[in-house]
């Protein structure tokens, strides 16, 4: 529930008294936002007051008679002008008051209330004023959300970014140095090592790029009949020379086609960053399962592994932006953080979901729900 400050300016007591116990209680409900509101009322009979009060606390709304004893309606806007840039002025005038009008709509008057009015035609200009202040302050809310939300995200790439330039850095100093390298192994030791931060470097990128396109909806989107079990064969494939290397089996237990009408790219996406991770953060000697199932309009593709799994704390956040297990068993696993964050989004613009289950030292379930129907 939401209260906005009425301030009610008019040298008759009567139309302050029946200004207030008209809004007294009354509320407006705005839709758009999801919000109700209420008003806090108060009165004052001149001008000048009506400046010593909103000097101190600007009211949201300020309910304004034109002509009053003393400084006019006029008058108090010029002297209030620049004091609050979110307040609104209602002016009370007479219906024959056109050049006051104009008056005050150059000085910034939001509407006017011509006199005599109703309580219903109090009301509905409260209502009007009201509406615009919520979804005001509703859209600032937002962007500053946005703004920090942008700050923490840039934060987070730097900080990512930072740790590998170093890294090179430091490898190229000592190569350029060449009298502190005698031996050729550690020469190479360095190279190999920079190459693979540079690799790091070259996926954070890639993986911005896919997150960027998929957020903004500006990805081009070509749609077709995908064979989800072609997709994670290839998949399975570009990543058998490192899982041979480490003696790790994978197993594609689903033989025939099983096809969604999907965009190829967004599908790879998915199997790439399943697979590859359940070879990454797998025990040597150990097996990835990789099962593709369609039960009637939904299709779920099913990665296990005999890794080194995870605790509740670690995958309640694993699919959050730029999140990355840290511990002992992970320590010399590098990655962006942002793999698994790209294929929930994606498995939500198929309608589905992506989830995991997983057991410290036992390994992990990763989880990915597909419908045929897409958001184009």
């Amino acid at each position: 529930m939401e209260t906005l400050d009425i301030l009610v300016v008019d040298d008759k007591a009567g139309m302050r008294k029946g200004a207030k116990r008209i809004l007294d209680g009354f509320t407006v409900e705005v839709k758009d936002v999801g919000a109700e509101v209420t008003f806090n009322v108060s009165t004052v009979e001149t001008g000048e007051k009506a400046i010593e009060l909103i000097s101190k606390t600007p009211p949201h709304i300020l309910l304004l008679d034109h002509k009053l004893p003393g400084l006019s309606g006029i008058q108090v806007m010029e002297q209030v002008d620049g004091v609050s840039p979110d307040m609104l002025i209602i002016m009370i005038t007479s219906y024959d008051a056109l050049d006051t009008s104009i008056r005050a709509t150059r000085l910034g008057a939001y509407d006017f209330l011509p006199k005599p009015f109703t309580p219903a035609e109090l009301k509905s200009v409260v209502k009007k004023a009201a509406k615009h202040i919520i979804i005001t302050l509703e859209a600032k809310k937002l962007a500053e959300e946005k703004n920090q939300v942008r700050f923490q995200f840039i934060s987070v790439l730097a900080h990512e970014l930072k740790s590998p330039i170093n890294a090179v850095e430091g490898y190229l100093k000592l190569m350029q140095d060449k009298s502190n390298i005698e031996d050729p192994e550690a020469f190479d030791h360095m190279v190999d090592r920079s190459l693979t931060r540079i690799g790091f470097m070259r996926k954070l990128i890639i993986d911005l790029l896919d997150m960027t396109r998929i957020e903004s909806g500006k990805k081009q989107r070509e749609i077709s009949d995908v064979d989800i079990v072609d997709t994670a064969r290839i998949s399975i494939e570009s990543v058998l020379p490192g899982a041979d290397e480490r003696g790790i089996t994978i197993h594609l237990e689903t033989p025939e086609p099983v096809y969604l009408q999907a965009d190829r790219d967004e599908i790879e996406i998915i199997t790439n960053n399943l697979i590859s991770n359940a070879v990454k953060y797998n025990r040597d000697n150990g097996e990835v399962f990789v099962r593709v199932t369609r039960e009637g309009e939904t299709i779920t593709i099913t990665v296990r592994d005999t890794g080194i799994g995870m605790s509740r704390e670690e995958t309640e956040k694993l699919f959050n932006d730029f999140v990355r297990i840290k511990n002992a068993k992970t320590r010399n696993i590098l990655g962006s953080g942002l793999g698994l964050s790209i294929v929930k989004k994606i498995a939500q613009v198929y309608g589905g979901s992506a989830s995991v289950e997983s057991i410290p030292d036992e390994g992990s379930t990763f989880t990915v729900t597909l419908t045929p129907t897409i958001t184009e």
